[in-house]
């Protein structure tokens, strides 16, 4: 039976994230017209639109396919109704699948098309619309940079019915919005599709300026794991560490201990493919009372996060210092 309505269960805090890889219990869910059942020997994947050879194939056809594993953080975009809100719900993750790029050159992409639209089985409302699938849209150009997935497990393990069994689109580098649960339709066309999902909603406002852009690549951000906030401790030195990503690789994060007034540069370890980066700073804590930690991300781009006003605002977190 399909679970009707939005399904929200965020289920990790920040101070929860220690371990690299996120386990398939702790991943958020986030489903905006409810779980729906898809019964596997029913499923199938049509791939048409601006295509030499439209294709339609089965779970199994799936899995003769190369197999691909790619580790990746998976961010929530957060609700479309309040854009500018951190909602912090991230994990870091193994999907398992089939890189598009095999299943489009087998269908052979026209010239003219430059997106590729994402048909989900969920239905319902939404935002006071009907809406008859969950609809989205991506850049044909993000698709020929490859490992886009066709994923049909999380984990190593077969993907569950709220974290889109039996197939899912997986977009590394962009929200977890764009990476489409249930999937049944992938349509090439020479523009954006037109849907609830990709117009009046995550689509973010340009700054000075009276346009918009789709809420796709992942905006530089950070979060401290340890101290966890409120926590009392000791005077002496004080590792403060956490996570960093972005739809590039983190070049730098800073940690203030001074609500923002100076900053100091951690240590940051490299990227591994697709996956969140740890850094860490010691704090050398010489009087008792509050400290406020605050992290602040850098791509090699040169973004850096906000500190408010955005989804991927600075993060703090304050702690005691007792003797």
């Amino acid at each position: 039976m399909k679970i009707e309505g939005l399904v929200a269960e965020y289920k990790l805090a920040p101070s929860d994230m220690t371990d690299p890889l996120t386990t398939a219990s702790d991943l958020f869910v986030l489903a905006h017209m409810g779980v729906p059942e898809v019964a596997l020997k029913n499923w199938s994947l049509t791939i048409d639109g601006f295509v030499e050879r439209p294709i339609h194939i089965n779970f199994d056809d799936l899995e003769r396919f190369s197999k691909r594993t790619i580790e990746t953080v998976h961010h929530c975009a957060g609700s479309p109704m309040n854009p500018t809100v951190p909602t912090r719900q991230v994990a870091n993750v193994k999907w398992t699948g089939v890189d598009l790029r095999e299943l489009l050159a087998e269908a052979g992409v026209k010239s003219e098309a430059t997106h590729i639209w994402a048909y989900g089985l969920d239905h319902g409302e939404f935002a006071g619309e009907k809406q008859n699938c969950y609809l989205k849209d991506l850049p044909l150009s993000r698709i020929s940079d490859g490992d886009v997935l066709i994923a049909y497990e999380l984990n190593d393990e077969p993907l569950s019915a709220e974290h889109g069994f039996p197939a899912r689109l997986v977009v590394p580098g962009f929200y977890g919005t764009n990476s489409v649960k249930w999937l049944s339709r992938l349509h090439l066309a020479p523009e954006r599709a037109n849907s609830l999902f990709t117009t009046k909603l995550y689509n973010d406002p340009i700054p000075a300026s009276k346009s918009t852009k789709p809420v796709w690549e992942l905006a530089p951000e950070s979060i401290i794991v340890s101290p966890a906030p409120n926590s009392e401790l000791r005077i002496g030195k004080i590792e403060v560490w956490g996570w960093a990503w972005s739809e590039s690789e983190i070049e730098s994060v800073k940690i203030s201990t001074d609500n923002g007034n100076s900053w100091h540069e951690s240590f940051l370890a490299p990227r591994h493919s697709w996956s969140w980066q740890r850094f860490s700073f010691n704090f050398h804590a010489r009087v008792m009372g509050e400290v406020k930690f605050l992290c602040r991300a850098t791509d090699v781009n040169g973004q850096t996060q906000p500190l408010d006003g955005a989804r991927n605002a600075v993060y703090s977190t304050t702690v005691t210092v007792a003797s």
